[in-house]
């Protein structure tokens, strides 16, 4: 049987960052640059994401194209005979279960919150009742499985009805609603009272935050935090290191430039 492949090349692309956008980027990505001061901590991060992330992203997607196969078989296929680099895929196979675990959680929690919001329960709550119906909803073992068992059935369905018909067609719907939620945030947020402040500190650099500390012991301690936060934050864009990007490598054509690519996803 021939092996199916994308529809169309911004399927792919969509597909690919669909899987590196997450809560790494929208959500850690927020926190830890107001952490570390603002646009100095940006300016590390993009550093990192040229000279690591993106260099990794080409070799998931070449090991994904040269064998196509998935991390499970990859090194089986690509080692020299007698080697045992297969022994590799192991770890990035438990780093894939261990993301699947956390992912259907959190998937399961905001479906919680989907429906919880859409039945009025929210109406007229303070900040401090939400976190409680939060802390009730984990409390509750049976409302937590029964919301994760949808997100797992969800995920089963589209990725049983094929590459095209199920990856790539519900792919692009969420992405561009993703995308139009984003710059629904976007436009709200810098019309919000305080924005020019916050965009400001956004944009302008502050690197006296990567070395806050009394002493100078203190101050190396931070600035190795904050490395330390860039170079993860880059791996976390591009979702690099355990193989999940190879998958997606192994359906680019011979016609396009794996860098191209790569540096399109990013």
């Amino acid at each position: 049987m021939e092996r199916e492949k994308f529809g169309t090349r911004l399927g792919f692309i969509l597909v690919s960052a669909g899987c590196a956008i997450g809560l790494g980027n929208v959500w850690r990505f927020p926190y830890i640059t107001g952490e570390y001061g603002g646009a100095a901590f940006v300016i590390m991060y993009l550093v990192f994401l040229a000279i690591f992330a993106l260099p990794a992203l080409i070799m998931e997607f070449a090991a994904g194209r040269a064998s196509q196969r998935s991390i499970a078989r990859s090194y089986d296929v690509l080692e020299p005979a007698g080697t045992k680099w297969h022994t590799f895929k192991w770890l990035a196979l438990a780093g894939n279960y261990l993301l699947m675990m956390f992912y259907t959680t959190v998937g399961g929690w905001m479906l919680a919150f989907v429906v919880k919001s859409a039945s009025g329960e929210f109406v007229g709550l303070e900040s401090s009742q939400v976190a409680d119906v939060f802390n009730g909803l984990l409390a509750d073992p049976v409302q937590l499985a029964v919301y994760m068992l949808i997100i797992v059935g969800v995920g089963v369905g589209v990725t049983r009805a094929g590459v095209q018909k199920g990856v790539e067609r519900v792919t692009k719907v969420m992405m561009m609603a993703l995308f139009v939620v984003l710059v629904a945030l976007c436009v709200r947020a810098v019309t919000l009272p305080g924005a020019a402040e916050g965009l400001r500190f956004y944009l302008m650099p502050d690197f006296s935050k990567m070395f806050a500390g009394a002493t100078l012991a203190e101050q190396l301690a931070t600035f190795g935090d904050a490395v330390y936060a860039a170079m993860g934050q880059a791996f976390f864009t591009v979702s690099v290191g355990m193989g999940g990007m190879s998958i997606f490598g192994s359906y680019i054509g011979k016609d396009h430039t794996l860098t191209g690519e790569a540096v399109r996803v990013a």
